[in-house]
Parts: structure tokens; C-alpha cells; sequence
């Protein structure tokens, strides 16, 4: 079944104080930005506590986190669940935005591990250097993020900025949990404890962009579950249709904790 792809809408929920942020940068354990501090491309993995195949990809994952340079981003689907595991992490809305990424690339099926690579191209998610590889050459040939985006927190707002640029995009905000560790209980990795990174919770679409410089303000008074351990990207992405999720142009970062230090 192909399911249509509705973000629900939650609003953004950061702590104040307590939350920092990256703009368009990655940043290492000291709050330093990594390389030359810009954000490369923006890797959606879909993934399965169920599937035997996923858990090279779920570290790959961690690999790209760790690194920076990307906004990388883990949806976890429910559609392995009949083998006997129900992934803790999955929802029908990841499961649903996995769909409507089949259909921009005119697939009639979906697969995991599935690395969706700025919302433009597909690879499997295990295989880190062809993630690196199709991201730098995206780059080469203007298919990289193009419109810089800014996300900070200022006083009770996080306040989003994106930048000057050509076409019309959504603004979407996507929520995660920055880790955790699943014990595996049942089905193909049944009695594997595995460590997962960036698992998207919700995803919001908050407005649009027309290729004009515009500001986003979001409430920083909520405090979301997990606290510490949670965060949002920020995706400036292009639609085909109002279903359909086209090229992500540009993303940034913010991250709870101290400095937004991952």
C-alpha cells in the first residue's frame, strides 16, 4: 500500500537554558564546528528494529553523526513488524514519508536499510562511502544545499532565518531523540541490544518559503520528553506535489544540551 504523507503538527518543545543550536554547522564534542563548519548534505535513513540487514546501516548512522557535516536523520518504520519485534521507534508517519520518497523517485516498492540523500536520490544505507561519495558529487553539480538556514534560541523563541535563493519550499521541522539503546526481543535481531541515533519522533511543516530571505519563530517554552536527549532539524524542502517531498536545499540543527554539543 502507498500511503499519502501528512506531517502531523507538534509544536517545538526546547527547553530554555537548556538547549543550544547549530546553524547550518556541525559541531564536535567542544562545541567547535567540524571542518569548515558547513553543513554537506542531509542523509534521511530508514530503518527497522526487525530487519536483520539494518543494524550496519543504524551504524553508519552513528558514524555520520559523529563525524558532522550532514544532517542526519533515522525513521524507523512499522512495516517489518509481522516478523515478531514491534519496532519501539517506528510510526505509521515515518513508514508514510518513506512512500511518498518511492513515489518522487517513480519506485513502485521500499525497501531497509534506504538512505534517502537530499531528498533527491536513493543508495543503501549500510554503504557509508557511497552515502559520502553521492553527497560530494551532489555538491559538484549544484545539487548540494544551496540556501543557507540559521536556527538559534533567543530568550522564550527559537528563532529560524533562512536565506536569499531561487523557487519555493516548505520549511519543515523534524523532530528526534538524539540515542537509545533497544533491547531486541523478538524477531531477526532478537537478542541484540542496539544503539540507535537521531530516530525521528514527529515531523512538522511550519511554512514556505518563495526564494526571499524570511524568519520562522518557534516557542521555546515546552519542555518535549526526553529533555536532554532530544533535538530538531530544520529542512528547507521543495515539493512536488502536496504529497510528495522533492529536493531539501538547505538544513541546520538544534540540539539539546549545553552549547548544543552533541
Amino acid at each position: 500500500m502507498i500511503f499519502a504523507c501528512k506531517p502531523t503538527i507538534r509544536r517545538l518543545a526546547l527547553t530554555v537554558g537548556l538547549f543550544g543550536a547549530i546553524s547550518g554547522t556541525a559541531a564536535a564534542e567542544d562545541g567547535k564546528p567540524m571542518g569548515d563548519g558547513a553543513i554537506k548534505g542531509v542523509v534521511e535513513l530508514f530503518t527497522s528494529q526487525g530487519c536483520s540487514s539494518c543494524p550496519p546501516a543504524d551504524a553508519a548512522l552513528k558514524k555520520l553523526v559523529d563525524e558532522g557535516g550532514v544532517v542526519a536523520l533515522a525513521y524507523h518504520v512499522d512495516y517489518w513488524n509481522y516478523l515478531g519485534w514491534a519496532d519501539t521507534l517506528a510510526s505509521k508517519q515515518n513508514t508514510e514519508r518513506q512512500y511518498a520518497y518511492a513515489r518522487m523517485l517513480g519506485r513502485y516498492g521500499v525497501y531497509t536499510p534506504q538512505a534517502i540523500l537530499n531528498g533527491r536520490d536513493h543508495t543503501n544505507g549500510s554503504d557509508l562511502p557511497a552515502i559520502k561519495n553521492r553527497l560530494a558529487l551532489m555538491e559538484a553539480k549544484g545539487k548540494g544545499l544551496s540556501v543557507p538556514v540559521d536556527a538559534s534560541i533567543g530568550g522564550d523563541e527559537i528563532s529560524i532565518k533562512v536565506g536569499a535563493g531561487t523557487g519555493r519550499a516548505n520549511v519543515v521541522i523534524v523532530y528526534f531523540d538524539r540515542a537509545r539503546v533497544v533491547n531486541v526481543e523478538k524477531g531477526e535481531n532478537s537478542g541484540k541490544k542496539i544503539a540507535y541515533w537521531h530516530a525521528v519522533r514527529d515531523i512538522q511543516t511550519i511554512g514556505m518559503w518563495d526564494g526571499k530571505p524570511a524568519e520562522f519563530t518557534l516557542p521555546a517554552s515546552v519542555l518535549i520528553e526526553g529533555q536532554g536527549n532530544s533535538g530538531c532539524a530544520v529542512l528547507l524542502q521543495s515539493m512536488k506535489d502536496k504529497e510528495t517531498p522533492g529536493a531539501i536545499i538547505g538544513a541546520a540543527t538544534v540540539l539539546a544540551g549545553p552549547q548544543g554539543k552533541l
